[in-house]
């Protein structure tokens, strides 16, 4: 059992249980990938699985899941709504690296500069976000660039202990991925075209920010290859773009 595989193991039982879910498909090549890292003794075999859904409300819900030993494991864990409702995006990144743990969680919002918005998605879980932030303390700086595609619930940190990860870190990723799917459940579609053109440009300004400065880009590129990975981030991590073109 590898550290992040019973988060994934929650997220999609908690998803079925919840949503009335469907495959959403995975590129031939991304499903399953294989590789090594490192060099001699210190050579690891590296798997890379990839999962996706969706739902009525919910245009993907994905995840790259990295097991590599005890010094590489990652879980990205990431919702996207469908184009026609407000609700923020959940996003979980779970990284364990040799140097340790980086854990952020988050509903990223849509307009993070809007009262009424903040009010309707970050406000609720406030109370959660404080909750877990007693037992998980701040992470430390993040790029100032990264700052408006987060919500002031964004729950930022590195344990120094794995344990912290297999138990306070496994509530709070329990917590805000029930909170978010009770958004979804009480989301409405919006119908209004000025609003829904606002949320197109919400979600691609998110995308192409994700897009480009994905952090798992190196390790990728080193695992497979740069054109597997540039394939992988555009074709199926953040596949908005090629999903509107092929709509058009």
């Amino acid at each position: 059992m590898t550290l992040y595989q019973p988060f994934l193991d929650y997220a999609i039982a908690t998803l079925q249980q919840r949503l009335d879910l469907n495959p959403y498909p995975i590129p031939p090549g991304f499903e399953r990938k294989e590789g090594t890292m490192g060099k001699g003794k210190r050579q690891e075999d590296v798997l890379t699985t990839s999962h996706a859904f969706k739902s009525p409300k919910l245009r993907q819900i994905r995840a790259a899941h990295v097991q590599g030993g005890a010094s590489l494991q990652v879980l990205n864990f990431v919702i996207f709504p469908e184009l026609n409702y407000d609700l923020p995006f959940f996003g979980a990144d779970l990284v364990t690296l040799p140097g340790g743990h980086l854990i952020a969680l988050d509903m990223q919002p849509l307009f993070r500069d809007d009262p009424t918005y903040q009010t309707k998605y970050t406000e609720p879980i406030l109370p959660i976000f404080r909750a877990h932030q007693q037992h998980l303390t701040w992470g430390g700086d993040f790029p100032e660039e990264a700052q408006p595609f987060f919500s002031p619930a964004f729950l930022w940190t590195r344990p120094q202990e794995t344990e912290v990860v297999e138990t306070r870190v496994f509530e709070a990723f329990k917590d805000y991925l029930n909170a978010y799917l009770d958004f979804v459940a009480q989301a409405e579609p919006i119908s209004h075209t000025q609003e829904t053109k606002q949320i197109l440009q919400a979600q691609r300004r998110y995308l192409d920010y994700r897009a480009e400065k994905d952090p798992a880009r190196g390790m990728f590129t080193r695992l497979y290859g740069s054109e597997w990975t540039e394939e992988y981030i555009h074709g199926f991590l953040f596949d908005l773009e090629r999903k509107l073109q092929t709509a058009s």
